[in-house]
């Protein structure tokens, strides 16, 4: 693994601890909508962030549409019985599966997704300049 490789996933990790910390900390301070909008929109991010610490070269779009299925795959099993049932056991769990089905969480997810692409697409628009320059 090379060091910008390395280097590529350690700012994907603190990425997404910031959103994480962000999301919880709006939640902290805010009730209503925008600490639930803000949450999705975060936790889409997180999962972008996720897609590109597994695979770095990845492009903005095909991380974007594997960020938003994931996200929606997620949202929508909570139609089911079973992500309340394993929330019901485990606090972290339900973090990660939800409870509850919310159709404005579903709009959402895209906002985050969507500027985490347009950063993405900027940074490896210009790196690949820089290389060209080369």
């Amino acid at each position: 693994m090379s060091f910008s490789v390395r280097w590529i996933r350690l700012t994907l990790v603190a990425l997404a601890v910031v959103f994480a910390l962000s999301a919880y900390g709006i939640r902290a301070v805010l009730d209503g909508p925008i600490e639930q909008y803000s949450g999705a929109a975060l936790a889409g991010a997180i999962v972008y962030a996720i897609v590109l610490f597994i695979r770095p070269s990845i492009t903005p779009w095909i991380a974007g549409v594997i960020a938003v299925a994931y996200c929606w795959f997620i949202e929508f099993s909570q139609l089911t019985a079973i992500p309340a049932t394993i929330s019901a056991h485990s606090w972290f769990a339900g973090q990660l599966v939800g409870a509850r089905f919310d159709i404005v969480d579903v709009a959402w997810y895209p906002a985050g997704i969507v500027l985490f692409m347009v950063v993405h697409w900027y940074l490896r628009t210009r790196s690949t300049r820089t290389a060209d320059a080369r």
